[in-house]
């Protein structure tokens, strides 16, 4: 008799779990030598604190403690260690450079082959503002994937707040924009199109919401959207390459991350070998003050379980 688990878990034999904890510990050494010390957060939070971090960010998994509380699993690391810093680290002087590695959870939808559990690994860096942090957090993440043997990985690289600030001048109401914004996530471009088309909007603005999501390449893309994302992503990609990693990076337009708080650079992680993204972050300057004092803040997470399925198709040479 087979007894099932749930949906979007699994079971790790001994091993994959040798595999997973030596990449980890890979992964952790690389970053422990970029100076970023690992720390710990429960798995469980109060609704209220993730709900003030991103209101998708406890849409997962609730249950009442004997209080009556409402608790929530995390979803993502970031916005528990914003609380964290909040909590602990508020006098503390800028830069704090923080690590993890953690299971989160999120709701998926049936069928749709991702992990409603997985293990996660990555980094904060609090209290560096602008394209100087954008390009530390990404440039170390390039090196840790490549002292994890990885050699195929690539960095999609946008800005959470253009498409935002294009709906905003196309004077669309944040009511109306919120179906485009998920849309855009899903990277459902035809979906985009009709739902922009049912606006009524017409003219350059139109033609901007729908033209901008598709533009993806070199820095040439940057000269169609003249403004401070393309000014901001053109200063990381020169940071990127004063440290020898931009030859990495895929400029994306369209991209946009499913939680809420990221408020200048975005990116992802891509391997041939996987189908969805091995992870990504970016930056996130309100996040910090919804907790305590507001401090610039940038980050990146990693699906370990991801980066492991890439791991060993490199060793395989496919």
């Amino acid at each position: 008799m087979i007894h099932p688990v749930p949906p979007g878990t699994r079971d790790v034999l001994p091993d994959e779990m040798r595999e997973l904890r030596a990449l980890s510990g890979s992964l952790h050494a690389t970053f422990d030598r970029a100076g970023f010390g690992e720390v710990w957060t429960p798995a469980l939070e109060y609704e209220e604190v993730l709900r003030r971090g991103d209101e998708r960010a406890a849409a997962g998994f609730r249950l009442f403690d004997d209080r009556g509380h409402v608790l929530a699993l995390r979803s993502d690391a970031t916005i528990p260690i914003a609380r964290l810093v909040a909590n602990r680290y508020a006098t503390e002087p800028a830069p704090l450079r923080l690590c993890y590695f953690a299971h989160a959870y999120r709701a998926v939808e049936r069928g749709s082959g991702q992990a409603r559990e997985f293990l996660q690994g990555g980094i904060e860096l609090i209290g560096v503002g602008g394209a100087e942090g954008d390009a530390e957090v990404i440039a170390l993440i390039v090196e840790a994937l490549s002292e994890a043997g990885l050699n195929r990985h690539r960095i999609g690289l946008g800005d959470g707040m253009l498409y935002r600030t294009l709906l905003a001048n196309a004077g669309v109401s944040d009511e109306d924009a919120q179906p485009l914004l998920e849309s855009l996530w899903r990277r459902d471009l035809v979906g985009l199109e009709v739902r922009i088309d049912r606006l009524g909007l017409t003219g350059s603005a139109r033609d901007a919401l729908v033209a901008v999501p598709a533009l993806r390449g070199g820095r040439e893309v940057l000269a169609k959207v003249p403004g401070p994302a393309a000014e901001n992503l053109s200063a990381v990609h020169e940071l990127l390459a004063e440290r020898g990693v931009a030859d990495r990076v895929i400029f994306d337009l369209g991209l946009l991350r499913d939680l809420g708080y990221y408020t200048g650079t975005i990116f992802e992680v891509y391997d041939p070998a996987v189908a969805f993204a091995l992870g990504g972050g970016g930056r996130y300057d309100e996040l910090l003050g919804r907790f305590g004092p507001s401090r610039p803040a940038c980050g990146a997470g990693l699906d370990i379980q991801r980066v492991h399925v890439a791991q060993i198709e490199e060793e395989r040479g496919t």
